[in-house]
Parts: structure tokens; sequence; C-alpha cells
């Protein structure tokens, strides 16, 4: 056995010693509060268990490892539905990035330290009214003051902003510039004065988005992680290290043994829906996909191990699996008739069809929307080239609004 799935073993039987206090059944019930709290227990429990981190240096309370045992873990650790969503954005992205741009490097591991244990937590303040998969068209406004900075604008579907104790920002610093070299790369203390929080509520019942506003919000430049004009390179690092994250075949939705059990105790036509042609057919088509997708989960993890870094085609999981997942979520639907239309907002997307479906156009467009991963199968995949940019070379503030 390798040493990887020796890994795997030991985090799955700490994981199922856990799972009675933590997982899926336990959170039944829960309100958001509820469960949250119960998220930050969790965390504090995994980093006793030494299981947080995993691919994080040393030096900042990491295990030191690499990136295999931490996908490695991920994938054990998705099969129990731990309240992990929380401090997914948190953990994923800004305090790696943290870590590797700030320069006062006591601060930065005291909040390492803390977001490990789940007692701090960090949003993603990317996206904007009028730049959402287009990252070098937002017009949220960094100006100079004194030794600081002010900013002023909005954000939007930060996730979990309205529990995060500090956040990474791009803000547009030089509108005179063209649009990807006028932006610069801060963090954000979330509760600093100036800043405004208002959840969205999505068709699912959740309110996990928000939009955020910016109201002459005073920041020093210590609190800068790039040159000036020089954001776009350090939100493109922070973009990349998604790479490095379990994935799931089902598009994090209902795995197909659910669908065969239902499909088993539905009647269609007088018979079980399992015998009918065009149910059968379905599964097929979704079996033979998800062992496709899980094939280039391998390859990645294959090229992780080699020291290399894994290519565009994980472009081409996120893509398939959730409009899958969309789709055989609408056909359980239709088989269940009228017993669908109950809905409990409460559920989690893994179990519950309804949920899965309702809530599968947000996951289309979390991480990269459909058309934005079509362009990069398109040019980085098969090689076609890049679509017409009329505004590439052109000032920002030139560009028609």
């Amino acid at each position: 056995m390798s040493d990887i799935a020796q890994y795997s073993d030991r985090a799955n039987a700490w994981l199922q010693s856990v799972a009675g206090e933590f997982g899926s059944v336990s959170r039944k019930g829960l309100n958001e509060s509820e469960d949250l709290a119960l998220g930050r227990r969790y965390l504090k429990a995994r980093f006793d268990a030494g299981y947080a981190g995993i691919n994080w240096p040393v030096e900042f309370g990491g295990q030191g490892m690499t990136h295999i045992e931490k996908v490695a873990f991920e994938t054990e650790e998705m099969k129990y539905g731990m309240p992990t969503s929380y401090f997914g954005i948190s953990l994923g992205m800004p305090v790696p990035i943290m870590m590797k741009f700030c320069q006062d490097k006591a601060f930065v591991r005291e909040r390492v330290l803390k977001a490990m244990q789940g007692e701090e937590i960090w949003c993603q303040l990317f996206s904007e009214p009028a730049a959402g998969s287009d990252l070098a068209g937002l017009r949220l406004r960094a100006e100079q003051d004194g030794n600081g900075w002010k900013l002023n604008g909005q954000k939007l579907w930060t996730s979990y902003a309205q529990y995060a104790d500090y956040g990474v920002i791009v803000a547009r610093t030089d509108p005179s510039a063209q649009k990807h070299k006028g932006l610069t790369y801060f963090w954000v203390d979330m509760k600093a004065p100036g800043v405004t929080v208002r959840p969205i509520k999505l068709a699912g019942g959740d309110s996990h988005v928000n939009e955020v506003f910016f109201d002459d919000v005073r920041i020093d430049d210590s609190h800068r992680l790039s040159p000036v004009g020089g954001g776009f390179a350090v939100a493109m690092a922070t973009l990349m290290i998604e790479r490095y994250v379990a994935t799931d075949s089902a598009g994090f939705g209902p795995h197909l043994d659910l669908f065969v059990s239902l499909a088993k105790d539905l009647r269609l036509g007088g018979k079980p829906a399992i015998q009918d042609g065009r149910i059968r057919s379905a599964l097929a088509r979704n079996y033979a996909m998800r062992n496709s997708l899980d094939a280039i989960t391998a390859r990645a993890m294959m090229m992780m191990r080699a020291g290399m870094d894994p290519g565009p085609e994980g472009s081409l999981n996120k893509l398939v699996s959730v409009r899958s997942r969309q789709k055989l979520s609408e056909l359980a639907i239709d088989l269940q008739g009228t017993d669908a239309l109950l809905f409990d907002e409460h559920a989690p997307t893994q179990d519950n069809w309804q949920t899965s479906w309702i809530n599968a156009p947000t996951g289309r467009i979390a991480g990269g929307a459909d058309e934005m991963l079509l362009n990069t199968i398109a040019e980085k995949i098969l090689g076609l080239p890049q679509d017409y940019r009329p505004d590439k070379g052109v000032p920002f503030n030139q560009i028609p609004s």
C-alpha cells in the first residue's frame, strides 16, 4: 500500500470517529448560527488531530506536507458532510495569499492559526455588479490618503462576508492605465468603519452570498499585498490556488446510488422506473461521464505526485459535473411528480434532489461561469485563437461603460 493510501486510511479512520458529532446526520435541523458554531468546533478538532493546514509551511502552524496529502484528506472528508463550507473560501485562497504576500509574518502567523481553528474567517472581495467573470473590469476605487488609502465602491456575491473578520480585495488605483494594469491588491478589516455587508437571499433559501459596500474605508499602506498597479498578478495567483482542491464528479450534488434507489422505489408505466429504458440510458450516461471525470482527477493527482502543476483540464470537471448534476436532479424531480413539490431549504445539496436542482445555477457561476470555462477549454486545451477583445490596450477610463 502506498504512503498516500495509508494516509487516506488514517484520515478516514479519524473522520469516522468524529462523524457522529460533526457529520451530516448531526447537522440536520440546525439553523445557520448553530451549524456555524458546530463548524468552528469541528475545525478546532481537526486542528488538534493534525489535519489542518496540511500543505502549509510549519512556520505558520501547518503540517508541511504536499498538495497530494491535502487533496487526499479533502476527498475523504467530503464523504461525511462536515460543516466546512463557512471556511472553504477563507482557508482556500485569502489565507494562503496572506502567507505568500504579506510582509508582517508575525501578524500572518496569528491570523493563520486562528483561521485554521475556526476562530476567524476571511472572505474574498473580487466580483462587482459590472465585473464578475471579467475581474479586470472592476471599479471599486482605492485612492491614496496620506500614508494609506481610502476604499470606495461595491463588491457583490462575496461568500460568507457576513461572518468574515478580514478580507482580501482588489481595487482600481489608476483608472488611466489599461484595465489589467491599474489594479492593486490589499487586505481589509471587515469590521472597519465604512464597511457595510448585506446578505442576499438566494432561490434555495440560504444567504451565504453578500453585497459589500465601502464608504471612505481607511486602510494603511501596510495592507497592500501587491505593487501599486500590480494587483492583477496577485489576483491570478489567488485563483490558481483553486487547482489544489478535491473535486467531485457528482458536481457536489447527490451521487448516482441515490438516483438508483429512487428509480427502484418509484413506478413508471406500472413498473419500477429502473426498468424503463430512458432511465437506464440516463444512468449509463452519467456513470460513463463521472468515471471519465474521475480519470481526469486521477491524472491530476499523478501530476502532483510527480511535482507538476495540474493543467487546464480541471475546467472540464466543473463544467461537465455541475451541468450533469442539474439535469439529473431535474429528472429525479420529474420522476417524483407532485411529491417533488416538497422543499426543505435546510436539506443538504448532496442528499436532496430539490436542493441540488435549485442551487445548481449558483454552482455554474461560482468559481468560474460556464462561459469562462468554455473559453479556457477552447484556448488552453484545444488551442483555438482568443476571442476578439476590443478593450485590449485601452486605458480603463476610455472604455465605454
